[in-house]
């Protein structure tokens, strides 16, 4: 006798769920025998991508088989194709080609971490390590300093846009945990009058510099290696930025280092916050609202936090005009706020 209910109610979600774990592994697979790039090249059927893949052919069958089901293949009478999402982002001769991701966001680190969540769940911050991803000189951000750039050179140039870098006015731009440093060159990049002061780990900024190198902007850049806890930043700045790194810590903390900020800005300046910003009803919009799960999962008090929580506490470090502004077409938000 079966013990299912004896209703349309299926289990088959559930079992989904429970081996959803498998997706990122396979597209990281996918990406690392440049499986997507042969697809566009037109070796589309599992011999023809065998060889180019350097692969078994079963082994690509089955690999184009699930990545059809999930949507990322297209499968026509045994020939494979690309989506358009597969086409635009994760073939490498793509100008958008967004595939280096895959190091950082299905890294061994990133997904041991989610071994963990029970733990996680039950203290209320991640526990496989201590300090989770933000214990001093983690390596992990010298990884996503290059892996994760691809994906930030479109919300850097809508950011230095949004703000009117290219009125050219004189500018002194501290860039707080600033990683590939792709935010602030947007800016120098588009304003040849604005100098750049960019705060990380020491070996992060290695790749930030190598960035302002690569783009002609390295006599405009300046580094302040250390935790932007404990750094001098000096004063005088016209634009700070706090992009994707509000969300590691929890409320207190946030609000120090916003004083600090406020501390550090000439007046009538203004912080430029980009977070992923959920609805008040913390399930909406998907990505934004999803997040808090990473948060949950890699540190020990981060959050995606709400307009209203992020205006509360810029509010109590004393910013007024605080806005919100949708970066567009990103799933990402910019809180804008002045001294």
């Amino acid at each position: 006798m079966s013990s299912f209910p004896a209703t349309a109610v299926t289990p088959e979600p559930i079992f989904e769920a429970l081996n959803a774990f498998q997706l990122p592994a396979a597209m990281k697979a996918a990406i690392e025998i440049d499986l997507f790039t042969g697809i566009a090249e037109g070796k589309n059927t599992p011999a023809t991508l065998a060889l180019h893949c350097q692969a078994a052919e079963r082994g690509v069958r089955i690999l184009c088989d699930y990545l059809t089901i999930h949507g990322f293949v297209t499968k026509d009478d045994g020939h494979y194709g690309l989506t358009p999402s597969a086409a635009a982002f994760l073939d490498r001769h793509s100008p958008a080609y967004l595939g280096s991701m895959a190091r950082f966001l299905a890294s061994p680190e990133t997904m041991t971490a989610y071994a963990g969540l029970t733990a996680a769940v039950r203290s209320g911050g991640a526990v496989y390590q201590p300090g989770g991803s933000v214990a001093p000189e983690n390596p992990l951000w010298i990884e996503f300093a290059r892996s994760m750039a691809p994906l930030m050179a479109l919300p850097a140039e809508k950011l230095a846009g949004l703000l009117g870098a290219g009125e050219g006015k004189k500018w002194k731009v501290l860039d707080i945990a600033a990683g590939h440093g792709l935010y602030g060159l947007a800016i120098a990049r588009q304003n040849p009058n604005a100098e750049i002061f960019a705060v990380d780990w020491t070996a992060v900024l290695e790749v930030a510099r190598q960035n302002a190198t690569r783009f002609g902007i390295d006599g405009r850049y300046h580094t302040l290696p250390g935790s932007a806890f404990e750094v001098p930043f000096g004063e005088g700045y016209d634009v700070v930025l706090l992009t994707n790194f509000l969300h590691h810590f929890d409320p207190p903390t946030i609000e120090t280092l916003a004083r600090k900020v406020h501390g550090a800005l000439a007046p009538g300046g203004q912080v430029v916050v980009l977070e992923f910003v959920p609805n008040d009803d913390r399930i909406s919009p998907r990505t934004p609202a999803a997040f808090s799960m990473v948060m949950l999962g890699t540190t020990p008090t981060g959050d995606a936090y709400t307009f209203a929580e992020l205006q509360r506490m810029l509010g109590n470090a004393g910013f007024h005009s605080i806005d919100l502004k949708p970066l567009e077409p990103t799933f990402q938000s910019v809180v804008l706020a002045r001294k």
